[in-house]
């Protein structure tokens, strides 16, 4: 089993180039946006808390949908000032992990966290955010994941050998051969209904993105055991999957994504 990366990295590595990091990511499945709307009443005034926004793909249409207020926690001062020039007072940006937030008790609608929770202590998480839910209130996590195990994706196959010795993410899988974390629909369902959420769903969406050769390098720049790699080696990591790209792809590469996604309800 290849190491794991401490959930300190994400606290402060994503920042190193936030819009280098916004125009390579390619957000999520719409579908997300009509659960958030239709099943967790996510609407004009709707309170929203969002934990780990990033670069705030998710944020723009949390607003969109009618997100007001929408307190947004992220521990990189990097990022937070970057959501800060983005988004004004739109957005009330505390620079915290959720795990030493205080927050308010029993006054969000709606509690929201895309690709972010695997770097929070899940319990934990789930318990402060349950208590800041008003009754009734809904959470949703969700995850875009960068291939899909029903799909061929020859490109993940081909570079599959660079990742001999680079540690997993805490996005990873928890044991060799089983599903990532944000796939692993026993092991979360489980946690929430241990925290105390009711009304549990998971869904599954699958989609397919295609990117150009430095495309695909900034990509893969953004993905977190790359990014903790010294500069040198992290370079010649890249290099050599634009050179897979160009070379083999033709300079466009078609990944299969697929967005996994869970909501839960507060208790009345």
């Amino acid at each position: 089993m290849r190491p794991r990366l401490d959930r300190s990295v994400g606290r402060r590595i994503f920042g190193s180039d936030p819009e280098a990091y916004d125009a390579a990511r390619p957000g999520h499945a719409g579908e997300v946006y009509e659960i958030l709307r239709g099943r967790c009443g996510l609407d004009n005034g709707s309170a929203v808390l969002e934990v780990g926004p990033g670069t705030g793909q998710a944020t723009r249409r949390l607003l969109e949908l009618g997100a007001d207020p929408l307190v947004a926690l992220e521990p990189d001062r990097a990022l937070a000032e970057y959501m800060r020039a983005t988004f004004g007072e739109r957005v009330e940006m505390r620079v915290t992990t959720l795990e030493d937030a205080e927050l308010e008790a029993g006054v969000y609608d709606v509690a929201a966290a895309a690709s972010s929770f695997h770097w929070v202590e899940e319990e934990v998480g789930l318990d402060k955010l349950l208590a800041a839910l008003r009754p009734g209130g809904r959470l949703a996590l969700w995850w875009t994941l960068f291939g899909d195990d029903t799909r061929p994706d020859p490109f993940r196959q081909a570079v599959d050998p660079l990742f001999v010795d680079i540690p997993h993410a805490p996005s990873g899988p928890a044991k060799e051969g089983g599903p990532s974390f944000g796939l692993d629909a026993d092991a979360r369902l489980a946690t929430l209904g241990r925290a105390g959420y009711e009304e549990l769903e998971h869904d599954l969406f699958r989609w397919t993105r295609a990117w150009d050769t430095e495309g695909i390098r900034r990509l893969y720049a953004t993905f977190s055991p790359i990014g903790a790699l010294e500069p040198e080696r992290r370079a010649a990591f890249l290099d050599s999957i634009a050179r897979i790209a160009e070379s083999d792809f033709g300079g466009v590469v078609h990944k299969p994504l697929v967005t996994s996604l869970y909501t839960a309800r507060r208790p009345l």
